[in-house]
């Protein structure tokens, strides 16, 4: 069997484009007619989004970094990593990452490493998120950001990665980002992080 690889393809081109509605703030959605390979055409809404990234950050004592964030569309607080928008232009991911790191935690980290590219959910949104892992982890120096809305008061907590784990298989923490990238520290964890991409 070759290599298991998600591939782009230019098999269903777009014949027409707009945008239908414009949020000025993070995302907007995008109406394209799409031509379908067997004839015929489509129309697909996308979520057209920045982009983040996300952070597992973990500590000497095999510990993940977890925040709780109040997300208003499904209305609950979440357990998840730190993580950020790309809606810098031109910053790097990693570099973006090491912000929102010392944004969210005042935290700074020796090792970095991309831990996984993911689409968050294809079928509707273009949001693409890279999960680095950071590691030899301690405090920031220089001041503490300030949070504004939901972001002034978010508790952490250092969670044993085996118990993240569980809570993640578990359902008890359905953040995609906290799932993915506990599922993945774990599994890199055990390989002694010998695998891991350069950040």
């Amino acid at each position: 069997m070759s290599e298991l690889r998600d591939e782009p393809t230019d098999s269903f081109g777009t014949l027409s484009s707009q945008t239908s509605f414009r949020s000025g703030r993070v995302v907007d959605v995008r109406t394209d007619r799409v031509a379908m390979p067997g004839g015929g055409a489509a129309t697909r809404d996308v979520v057209v989004h920045p982009g983040a990234v996300g952070i597992i950050a973990l500590n000497d004592r095999d510990e993940v970094l977890l925040l709780r964030q109040y997300r208003h569309a499904v209305r609950r607080y979440l357990w998840e990593p730190p993580a950020g928008l790309l809606d810098v232009a031109g910053e790097d991911p990693l570099v973006a990452a090491q912000r929102e790191l010392h944004e969210e935690a005042h935290l700074q980290a020796e090792h970095w490493n991309v831990l996984v590219d993911l689409f968050t959910s294809p079928g509707m949104t273009d949001e693409a998120v890279r999960i680095f892992l950071a590691r030899d982890v301690r405090p920031a120096t220089g001041p503490r950001f300030v949070g504004r809305h939901e972001e002034t008061n978010m508790p952490l907590e250092w969670v044993p990665l085996d118990d993240a784990v569980q809570a993640a298989q578990s359902g008890r923490l359905p953040n995609p980002l906290a799932v993915m990238g506990i599922l993945a520290a774990s599994l890199a964890a055990r390989e002694a992080f010998a695998d891991l991409r350069p950040a």
